[in-house]
């Protein structure tokens, strides 16, 4: 098994445990994993629930869903600053085939 499986097995168990202890219903944590994806934002969500301590499903959706805004707007950001780094790059050089 490659490191980045690993990571995201140990991610999805401790975010599974959090919601476990909780008092959360199971399949709540499991559509927050499948939402999230990522190590990184569950990770993220684990550590919110550990620190805020949420007492309705409705907050730990909430949390879920600014996280996954989040990560949207990175990704967005990111694909704007490529793109306008492409293009200053047509500028400087030209729009030359050579």
């Amino acid at each position: 098994m490659d490191d980045n499986r690993k990571k995201w097995i140990y991610s999805r168990d401790n975010l599974m445990k959090a919601i476990k202890q909780l008092g959360f219903p199971e399949s709540l944590g499991d559509a927050i994993v499948k939402n999230l994806g990522s190590p990184q934002a569950m990770d993220r969500m684990t550590s919110y629930l550990l620190n805020a301590r949420p007492n309705t499903a409705e907050l730990v959706v909430d949390e879920m869903l600014a996280i996954m805004s989040n990560i949207e707007t990175w990704k967005n950001k990111k694909q704007s600053l490529e793109a306008n780094a492409k293009y200053n790059e047509m500028l400087y050089y030209g729009f030359h085939d050579e």
